[in-house]
């Protein structure tokens, strides 16, 4: 998958493929990373991306030449989906880094200060995202997001292709609780469904753990879930369960 950047700070984009899966799958070339910086594309001396917005209002605005110019380099050697990252963006979720992950290439517009020139979203800009209902200074770090949950996708970066099929949100649910040696820490022992080899047993504590945890934390993920008639019985059983320990 080749990934092409458009930022002012590449640097700092540029970091992301130093760790853990990313620099993983740079190394055994199923990913290639790519970096435009705009103020390369400036026609002054200052190598200006930005100037006051019209209307007035604080801060400063992205301005289009330089960005258009960057983007139509990286298209011309890429050819990739441009996507935005931006707070006005639809909010970026499992289904959309799957969807994505399928993209031989793709184009990440990181915007700085007040926002981008509204003319350039229009004109290059395929699609918006958001990582969350809040505020960072630019869109360095949400696409550092989307590169590390799109990596997780390509095929023989992870150890164990099936990690990336049970992640929270792959199936709707939240993870279930992991463990690993020690058998006891501090007195607190290793569930013992999980240490007894039953392999059935051991799927249905799993399920039924993901699918309470999903309950007491996020219902809103429940509530778009078609469950099925083993997945409501061992829902139930989680409850009455945790009725069981608070009444103890």
């Amino acid at each position: 998958m080749r990934i092409d950047i458009v930022s002012i700070f590449p640097q700092l984009v540029k970091t992301v493929g130093e760790f853990g899966v990313t620099r993983i799958a740079l190394e055994r070339s199923i990913l290639e990373l790519n970096f435009w910086d705009p103020r390369d594309y400036c026609e002054d001396n200052y190598r200006r991306v930005d100037d006051r917005p019209y209307g007035g209002g604080p801060g400063m605005v992205m301005q289009a030449p330089p960005l258009a110019a960057a983007i139509r380099q990286a298209r011309s050697a890429g050819e990739g989906r441009v996507i935005g990252l931006s707070p006005q963006g639809s909010p970026l979720d499992q289904a959309t880094v799957e969807r994505l992950a399928g993209e031989r290439a793709l184009i990440l517009l990181a915007g700085r200060y007040e926002g981008i020139d509204q003319r350039l979203l229009d004109m290059e800009v395929d699609e918006e995202l958001s990582i969350g209902d809040y505020v960072v200074a630019g869109g360095e770090l949400p696409a550092m997001v989307l590169i590390e949950a799109l990596v997780r996708y390509l095929p023989g970066v992870l150890g164990n292709e099936e990690s990336a099929q049970t992640d929270s949100f792959s199936t709707e649910l939240l993870d279930w609780p992991h463990y690993t040696r020690p058998e006891i820490f501090e007195g607190k022992q290793v569930p013992s469904t999980l240490l007894g080899g039953n392999h059935n047993e051991i799927r249905r504590w799993r399920l039924r753990q993901a699918l309470g945890q999903t309950w007491l934390r996020r219902p809103d993920l429940l509530a778009k879930r078609f469950l099925s008639e083993e997945e409501r019985l061992l829902l139930n059983e989680f409850k009455e369960q945790l009725k069981g320990q608070e009444s103890s």
